[in-house]
Protein backbone atom coordinates (compact mmCIF):
# COMPACT_ATOMS: atom_id res chain seq x y z
CA UNK A 1 0.00 0.00 0.00
CA UNK A 2 1.76 3.63 -1.22
CA UNK A 3 1.74 6.49 1.45
CA UNK A 4 1.71 8.91 -0.87
CA UNK A 5 -0.25 8.81 -4.40
CA UNK A 6 0.30 12.25 -6.40
CA UNK A 7 -1.73 12.40 -9.15
CA UNK A 8 -0.27 15.06 -11.96
CA UNK A 9 -3.62 16.39 -13.72
CA UNK A 10 -7.04 17.38 -12.63
CA UNK A 11 -9.33 16.19 -15.95
CA UNK A 12 -11.74 13.71 -15.52
CA UNK A 13 -9.36 10.82 -15.99
CA UNK A 14 -6.74 11.95 -12.67
CA UNK A 15 -10.08 12.84 -10.46
CA UNK A 16 -11.57 8.94 -11.41
CA UNK A 17 -8.06 7.75 -10.00
CA UNK A 18 -8.71 9.64 -7.15
CA UNK A 19 -12.13 8.62 -6.47
CA UNK A 20 -11.38 5.48 -6.79
CA UNK A 21 -7.80 5.25 -4.25
CA UNK A 22 -8.90 7.24 -1.91
CA UNK A 23 -12.06 5.46 -1.66
CA UNK A 24 -10.03 2.21 -1.10
CA UNK A 25 -7.79 3.68 1.47
CA UNK A 26 -4.40 4.05 -0.29
CA UNK A 27 -2.97 6.14 1.57
CA UNK A 28 -2.49 9.90 1.09
CA UNK A 29 -3.77 11.09 -2.43
CA UNK A 30 -2.73 14.50 -3.93
CA UNK A 31 -4.16 15.93 -7.28
CA UNK A 32 -2.33 18.59 -8.74
CA UNK A 33 -3.92 20.47 -11.72
CA UNK A 34 -1.85 23.25 -13.44
CA UNK A 35 -5.00 25.23 -14.03
CA UNK A 36 -8.58 24.48 -13.01
CA UNK A 37 -10.88 21.77 -12.72
CA UNK A 38 -11.89 20.03 -15.37
CA UNK A 39 -10.39 23.14 -17.26
CA UNK A 40 -8.83 21.62 -20.65
CA UNK A 41 -9.80 18.32 -22.57
CA UNK A 42 -12.38 17.52 -19.98
CA UNK A 43 -14.80 21.16 -20.49
CA UNK A 44 -14.95 20.46 -24.07
CA UNK A 45 -16.46 16.57 -24.45
CA UNK A 46 -19.00 16.42 -26.36
CA UNK A 47 -19.86 13.83 -23.69
CA UNK A 48 -21.25 11.13 -25.81
CA UNK A 49 -22.65 7.92 -24.12
CA UNK A 50 -22.08 4.46 -26.16
CA UNK A 51 -20.75 1.04 -25.76
CA UNK A 52 -20.29 0.82 -29.68
CA UNK A 53 -16.49 -0.36 -29.88
CA UNK A 54 -14.68 -3.26 -31.77
CA UNK A 55 -12.25 -3.59 -28.70
CA UNK A 56 -14.29 -5.46 -25.82
CA UNK A 57 -12.26 -4.43 -23.28
CA UNK A 58 -13.23 -0.41 -24.47
CA UNK A 59 -16.74 -1.48 -24.54
CA UNK A 60 -16.82 -3.29 -21.46
CA UNK A 61 -15.22 -0.28 -19.68
CA UNK A 62 -17.76 1.99 -22.02
CA UNK A 63 -20.80 -0.64 -20.49
CA UNK A 64 -19.46 -0.12 -16.81
CA UNK A 65 -19.64 3.96 -16.87
CA UNK A 66 -23.59 3.65 -18.20
CA UNK A 67 -24.23 1.95 -15.16
CA UNK A 68 -22.19 4.25 -13.04
CA UNK A 69 -23.78 7.07 -14.43
CA UNK A 70 -27.17 5.46 -14.17
CA UNK A 71 -26.63 5.39 -10.57
CA UNK A 72 -24.68 8.83 -10.06
CA UNK A 73 -27.24 9.84 -7.07
CA UNK A 74 -26.48 7.24 -5.12
CA UNK A 75 -22.28 6.39 -6.08
CA UNK A 76 -21.58 10.32 -6.55
CA UNK A 77 -23.57 12.37 -4.61
CA UNK A 78 -25.59 14.48 -7.17
CA UNK A 79 -26.91 14.76 -10.36
CA UNK A 80 -23.67 14.83 -13.23
CA UNK A 81 -26.34 16.07 -16.06
CA UNK A 82 -26.49 12.18 -17.77
CA UNK A 83 -29.40 12.14 -19.91
CA UNK A 84 -30.17 8.45 -21.20
CA UNK A 85 -31.68 9.50 -25.20
CA UNK A 86 -30.65 6.22 -25.90
CA UNK A 87 -27.93 5.59 -28.94
CA UNK A 88 -28.56 4.78 -32.53
CA UNK A 89 -25.30 3.66 -34.80
CA UNK A 90 -26.27 3.30 -38.22
CA UNK A 91 -23.89 1.69 -41.22
CA UNK A 92 -23.89 1.28 -45.13
CA UNK A 93 -24.31 -2.29 -46.56
CA UNK A 94 -20.16 -2.27 -46.59
CA UNK A 95 -20.05 -2.56 -42.78
CA UNK A 96 -23.32 -4.83 -42.46
CA UNK A 97 -20.90 -7.77 -41.48
CA UNK A 98 -18.88 -5.39 -39.16
CA UNK A 99 -21.96 -3.94 -37.62
CA UNK A 100 -23.18 -7.50 -36.96
CA UNK A 101 -20.26 -8.67 -35.30
CA UNK A 102 -19.81 -6.28 -32.89
CA UNK A 103 -23.54 -5.98 -31.44
CA UNK A 104 -22.91 -9.96 -31.30
CA UNK A 105 -19.62 -9.23 -29.10
CA UNK A 106 -21.73 -6.68 -26.84
CA UNK A 107 -24.49 -8.66 -26.39
CA UNK A 108 -21.62 -11.56 -24.79
CA UNK A 109 -20.39 -8.89 -22.48
CA UNK A 110 -23.83 -7.99 -21.08
CA UNK A 111 -24.00 -4.74 -22.63
CA UNK A 112 -28.20 -3.65 -23.97
CA UNK A 113 -28.22 -3.08 -27.50
CA UNK A 114 -29.59 -4.86 -30.33
CA UNK A 115 -30.15 -4.69 -34.15
CA UNK A 116 -32.86 -2.62 -34.85
CA UNK A 117 -34.56 -2.00 -38.43
CA UNK A 118 -35.47 1.31 -40.30
CA UNK A 119 -38.95 2.00 -39.50
CA UNK A 120 -37.75 1.98 -35.60
CA UNK A 121 -34.96 4.41 -35.85
CA UNK A 122 -37.45 6.53 -38.27
CA UNK A 123 -39.75 6.30 -34.91
CA UNK A 124 -36.78 7.30 -33.19
CA UNK A 125 -35.18 10.26 -35.38
CA UNK A 126 -38.54 11.45 -37.74
CA UNK A 127 -35.95 14.25 -38.95
CA UNK A 128 -33.63 11.72 -40.68
CA UNK A 129 -33.36 10.52 -44.03
CA UNK A 130 -32.40 7.05 -43.53
CA UNK A 131 -32.59 5.38 -47.29
CA UNK A 132 -28.40 5.19 -47.83
CA UNK A 133 -28.20 3.16 -44.24
CA UNK A 134 -28.46 -0.90 -44.86
CA UNK A 135 -28.45 -1.75 -40.75
CA UNK A 136 -28.83 -0.33 -37.27
CA UNK A 137 -27.51 -1.05 -33.63
CA UNK A 138 -29.59 0.31 -30.95
CA UNK A 139 -28.74 1.30 -27.33
CA UNK A 140 -31.45 2.04 -25.45
CA UNK A 141 -28.96 3.15 -22.51
CA UNK A 142 -26.90 5.53 -24.25
CA UNK A 143 -27.28 9.05 -24.47
CA UNK A 144 -24.75 11.63 -23.23
CA UNK A 145 -23.47 13.45 -20.49
CA UNK A 146 -21.83 16.86 -18.94
CA UNK A 147 -17.82 15.50 -18.77
CA UNK A 148 -17.49 18.49 -16.19
CA UNK A 149 -20.08 18.07 -13.97
CA UNK A 150 -18.91 14.35 -13.83
CA UNK A 151 -15.91 15.12 -13.01
CA UNK A 152 -16.43 17.77 -10.52
CA UNK A 153 -17.99 14.74 -9.09
CA UNK A 154 -15.94 12.44 -8.88
CA UNK A 155 -13.45 15.42 -7.07
CA UNK A 156 -16.00 15.87 -4.38
CA UNK A 157 -15.98 12.33 -4.03
CA UNK A 158 -12.34 12.21 -3.56
CA UNK A 159 -12.76 14.85 -1.08
CA UNK A 160 -15.03 13.22 1.09
CA UNK A 161 -12.50 10.49 1.31
CA UNK A 162 -9.37 12.21 2.54
CA UNK A 163 -7.87 13.22 -1.23
CA UNK A 164 -6.41 16.60 -1.54
CA UNK A 165 -6.80 19.05 -4.77
CA UNK A 166 -4.72 21.62 -5.42
CA UNK A 167 -5.54 23.93 -8.66
CA UNK A 168 -3.28 25.73 -10.01
CA UNK A 169 -0.50 23.87 -9.29
CA UNK A 170 1.49 23.21 -12.28
CA UNK A 171 4.07 20.22 -12.06
CA UNK A 172 7.61 20.77 -14.00
CA UNK A 173 8.94 17.53 -12.99
CA UNK A 174 8.92 13.99 -12.02
CA UNK A 175 11.16 13.25 -9.52
CA UNK A 176 13.83 10.12 -9.94
CA UNK A 177 15.94 8.57 -6.97
CA UNK A 178 19.32 6.76 -7.69
CA UNK A 179 17.24 3.45 -8.42
CA UNK A 180 14.74 3.95 -11.10
CA UNK A 181 12.03 4.51 -8.79
CA UNK A 182 10.10 7.68 -9.19
CA UNK A 183 10.02 9.59 -5.67
CA UNK A 184 7.69 12.61 -6.01
CA UNK A 185 7.52 16.04 -8.44
CA UNK A 186 8.85 19.21 -8.65
CA UNK A 187 6.05 22.26 -9.02
CA UNK A 188 6.56 24.97 -11.66
CA UNK A 189 7.36 27.22 -7.84
CA UNK A 190 9.87 24.81 -6.74
CA UNK A 191 8.10 23.37 -3.77
CA UNK A 192 8.77 19.83 -3.83
CA UNK A 193 6.04 17.31 -3.16
CA UNK A 194 7.52 13.43 -2.29
CA UNK A 195 5.55 10.44 -3.00
CA UNK A 196 6.06 6.44 -3.72
CA UNK A 197 3.26 6.43 -6.37
CA UNK A 198 3.19 8.67 -9.40
CA UNK A 199 -0.02 8.58 -12.21
CA UNK A 200 0.36 10.86 -14.73
CA UNK A 201 -2.97 11.89 -16.35
CA UNK A 202 -1.81 14.72 -17.92
CA UNK A 203 -3.61 14.21 -21.62
CA UNK A 204 -1.56 15.73 -24.37
CA UNK A 205 0.78 16.86 -21.93
CA UNK A 206 1.82 13.67 -20.54
CA UNK A 207 4.36 13.03 -22.85
CA UNK A 208 7.10 15.86 -22.14
CA UNK A 209 6.04 15.33 -18.44
CA UNK A 210 7.64 11.35 -18.67
CA UNK A 211 10.02 12.10 -21.19
CA UNK A 212 13.19 12.87 -18.93
CA UNK A 213 12.72 9.83 -17.22
CA UNK A 214 13.13 7.90 -20.97
CA UNK A 215 9.64 7.34 -20.78
CA UNK A 216 8.07 8.06 -24.25
CA UNK A 217 4.49 7.92 -24.79
CA UNK A 218 3.03 8.08 -28.36
CA UNK A 219 0.62 10.65 -27.85
CA UNK A 220 -0.43 13.98 -29.93
CA UNK A 221 -2.86 16.53 -29.73
CA UNK A 222 -5.39 16.08 -32.82
CA UNK A 223 -8.17 19.12 -33.18
CA UNK A 224 -11.65 18.01 -33.40
CA UNK A 225 -14.19 20.60 -34.49
CA UNK A 226 -17.87 20.93 -33.08
CA UNK A 227 -20.81 23.08 -34.68
CA UNK A 228 -23.94 23.92 -32.77
CA UNK A 229 -27.09 23.96 -34.65
CA UNK A 230 -30.57 25.54 -33.99
CA UNK A 231 -32.70 23.73 -35.98
CA UNK A 232 -35.44 26.35 -36.16
CA UNK A 233 -38.15 24.23 -34.60
CA UNK A 234 -37.94 22.51 -31.29
CA UNK A 235 -37.20 18.83 -31.42
CA UNK A 236 -36.93 17.35 -28.28
CA UNK A 237 -34.90 15.09 -26.58
CA UNK A 238 -33.60 12.55 -29.92
CA UNK A 239 -30.87 9.71 -29.41
CA UNK A 240 -27.51 10.32 -30.28
CA UNK A 241 -27.40 9.47 -34.25
CA UNK A 242 -23.84 7.80 -35.24
CA UNK A 243 -23.79 8.05 -38.71
CA UNK A 244 -21.24 5.99 -40.53
CA UNK A 245 -21.79 6.57 -43.78
CA UNK A 246 -21.38 10.21 -43.82
CA UNK A 247 -19.01 10.23 -40.78
CA UNK A 248 -20.91 12.61 -38.54
CA UNK A 249 -22.41 12.26 -35.00
CA UNK A 250 -25.27 14.36 -34.26
CA UNK A 251 -27.02 14.31 -30.63
CA UNK A 252 -29.59 17.03 -29.05
CA UNK A 253 -28.75 19.64 -26.27
CA UNK A 254 -31.46 20.60 -23.52
CA UNK A 255 -30.98 24.50 -25.05
CA UNK A 256 -32.75 22.75 -28.03
CA UNK A 257 -29.80 23.05 -29.92
CA UNK A 258 -28.25 20.43 -32.11
CA UNK A 259 -24.22 19.26 -31.50
CA UNK A 260 -22.57 18.06 -34.76
CA UNK A 261 -19.56 16.39 -34.37
CA UNK A 262 -16.90 14.85 -36.68
CA UNK A 263 -16.41 11.10 -37.54
CA UNK A 264 -13.57 11.16 -40.42
CA UNK A 265 -10.12 11.12 -38.97
CA UNK A 266 -8.41 10.17 -42.20
CA UNK A 267 -7.07 13.43 -42.47
CA UNK A 268 -5.85 14.43 -38.72
CA UNK A 269 -4.63 17.56 -37.71
CA UNK A 270 -2.33 17.49 -34.85
CA UNK A 271 -1.58 20.82 -33.06
CA UNK A 272 0.24 22.64 -29.98
CA UNK A 273 -2.40 21.71 -27.14
CA UNK A 274 -1.38 25.42 -25.68
CA UNK A 275 -1.47 26.83 -28.89
CA UNK A 276 -4.65 25.83 -31.60
CA UNK A 277 -8.03 27.41 -33.16
CA UNK A 278 -10.54 27.00 -30.67
CA UNK A 279 -13.23 27.83 -33.19
CA UNK A 280 -14.47 25.71 -36.45
CA UNK A 281 -12.75 26.91 -39.62
CA UNK A 282 -14.82 28.01 -42.70
CA UNK A 283 -13.88 25.03 -44.66
CA UNK A 284 -15.18 22.92 -42.12
CA UNK A 285 -18.47 24.28 -41.66
CA UNK A 286 -18.74 24.36 -45.53
CA UNK A 287 -18.02 21.00 -45.59
CA UNK A 288 -20.20 19.72 -42.81
CA UNK A 289 -23.33 21.74 -44.19
CA UNK A 290 -24.20 19.57 -46.66
CA UNK A 291 -24.04 16.16 -45.23
CA UNK A 292 -26.43 17.54 -42.17
CA UNK A 293 -28.99 18.69 -44.79
CA UNK A 294 -28.49 15.22 -46.46
CA UNK A 295 -28.99 13.43 -43.13
CA UNK A 296 -31.66 15.71 -42.01
CA UNK A 297 -33.55 17.24 -44.29
CA UNK A 298 -36.46 17.52 -42.58
CA UNK A 299 -35.20 20.39 -40.46
CA UNK A 300 -36.01 23.13 -42.69
CA UNK A 301 -34.61 26.23 -41.29
CA UNK A 302 -31.34 25.26 -39.11
CA UNK A 303 -29.07 27.90 -38.34
CA UNK A 304 -25.12 27.86 -36.79
CA UNK A 305 -25.69 29.10 -33.64
CA UNK A 306 -21.64 28.48 -32.75
CA UNK A 307 -18.89 26.54 -32.76
CA UNK A 308 -15.62 25.64 -30.67
CA UNK A 309 -12.74 23.23 -30.81
CA UNK A 310 -10.78 21.09 -28.63
CA UNK A 311 -7.69 18.31 -28.58
CA UNK A 312 -8.31 14.49 -28.59
CA UNK A 313 -5.12 12.97 -26.41
CA UNK A 314 -4.65 10.31 -28.87
CA UNK A 315 -2.16 7.79 -29.45
CA UNK A 316 -1.21 5.30 -32.71
CA UNK A 317 -4.11 2.99 -32.20
CA UNK A 318 -6.34 5.73 -30.77
CA UNK A 319 -6.67 3.49 -27.53
CA UNK A 320 -5.78 4.74 -23.84
CA UNK A 321 -2.50 3.77 -21.92
CA UNK A 322 -3.50 2.60 -18.30
CA UNK A 323 0.10 1.65 -16.98
CA UNK A 324 2.90 1.10 -15.23
CA UNK A 325 6.23 1.84 -16.93
CA UNK A 326 10.13 0.93 -16.20
CA UNK A 327 10.24 3.38 -13.50
CA UNK A 328 9.28 1.83 -10.47
CA UNK A 329 5.98 3.62 -8.83
CA UNK A 330 5.10 5.32 -12.38
CA UNK A 331 2.17 5.10 -14.10
CA UNK A 332 0.33 6.74 -16.31
CA UNK A 333 -3.53 7.42 -17.53
CA UNK A 334 -3.28 8.93 -20.74
CA UNK A 335 -4.38 9.23 -24.47
CA UNK A 336 -7.67 8.90 -24.41
CA UNK A 337 -8.32 9.63 -28.02
CA UNK A 338 -11.78 11.12 -27.56
CA UNK A 339 -12.98 7.74 -25.52
CA UNK A 340 -12.59 9.17 -22.28
CA UNK A 341 -15.72 10.40 -20.34
CA UNK A 342 -17.25 7.35 -21.18
CA UNK A 343 -14.77 5.18 -19.41
CA UNK A 344 -14.02 7.35 -16.66
CA UNK A 345 -15.55 5.50 -14.31
CA UNK A 346 -13.67 2.27 -15.06
CA UNK A 347 -10.60 3.84 -15.71
CA UNK A 348 -10.01 5.07 -11.94
CA UNK A 349 -10.99 1.41 -11.21
CA UNK A 350 -8.74 -0.36 -13.37
CA UNK A 351 -5.79 2.52 -12.10
CA UNK A 352 -6.43 1.79 -8.45
CA UNK A 353 -6.17 -2.16 -9.39
CA UNK A 354 -2.92 -1.27 -10.92
CA UNK A 355 -1.47 0.57 -8.05
CA UNK A 356 -3.35 -0.94 -5.40
CA UNK A 357 -3.33 -4.96 -6.48
CA UNK A 358 -0.52 -4.88 -9.94
CA UNK A 359 -3.37 -6.27 -12.47
CA UNK A 360 -6.68 -5.67 -12.76
CA UNK A 361 -9.81 -6.80 -10.96
CA UNK A 362 -12.20 -6.91 -13.94
CA UNK A 363 -11.97 -10.24 -16.03
CA UNK A 364 -13.42 -8.29 -18.75
CA UNK A 365 -10.65 -5.63 -18.43
CA UNK A 366 -7.58 -6.69 -19.19
CA UNK A 367 -4.57 -4.72 -17.78
CA UNK A 368 -2.01 -6.13 -20.99
CA UNK A 369 -4.64 -4.46 -23.56
CA UNK A 370 -4.21 -0.71 -21.66
CA UNK A 371 0.11 -1.10 -21.75
CA UNK A 372 2.25 1.12 -22.77
CA UNK A 373 4.41 -1.58 -23.87
CA UNK A 374 2.31 -2.68 -26.74
CA UNK A 375 3.70 -0.22 -29.17
CA UNK A 376 7.44 -1.26 -29.10
CA UNK A 377 6.33 -5.00 -29.03
CA UNK A 378 4.42 -4.53 -32.07
CA UNK A 379 0.70 -5.18 -30.50
CA UNK A 380 -1.44 -2.39 -30.91
CA UNK A 381 -4.98 -2.32 -29.42
CA UNK A 382 -7.16 -2.42 -31.82
CA UNK A 383 -10.39 -2.78 -33.34
CA UNK A 384 -11.74 -6.90 -34.42
CA UNK A 385 -14.38 -5.55 -36.71
CA UNK A 386 -13.72 -2.62 -37.99
CA UNK A 387 -15.81 0.03 -40.09
CA UNK A 388 -14.99 1.60 -43.64
CA UNK A 389 -13.91 5.12 -43.17
CA UNK A 390 -14.10 5.14 -39.29
CA UNK A 391 -10.46 4.65 -38.41
CA UNK A 392 -10.21 3.20 -34.63
CA UNK A 393 -12.76 5.58 -33.20
CA UNK A 394 -15.44 2.58 -33.35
Amino acid sequence: MPNRVVIVGGGIEGLSCARELSARGAGEVVVLERGDLCGAGTGKSSGVVRCHYGVASLAAMAWHGVQTFERAAQELGGDIGFVQTGYVVAVAERDVAALQANVALHRSLGIDVELADRDAVAELWPDAHLDDFAAFAWEPRGGYGDAYRTGQAFAAAARRDGALIRQHAPVAALCRGRADRVTGVELADGERIDADTVIVAAGPWSPELCAPLGVELPIRAQREQILMVAPGTPLGDRPVFSDLVSLQYVRTERSGELLVGNSDHSAPEFVDPDAYGSRADDDFVEAAAPKIGHRFPRIVEPRLSHTYAGCYDVTPDFNPIMSATQIDGLFVCAGFSGHGFKISPAVGRLMADLVLEGDSTLPEVPAKDFRLARYAEGDPLVSTHRYVGAGQMR
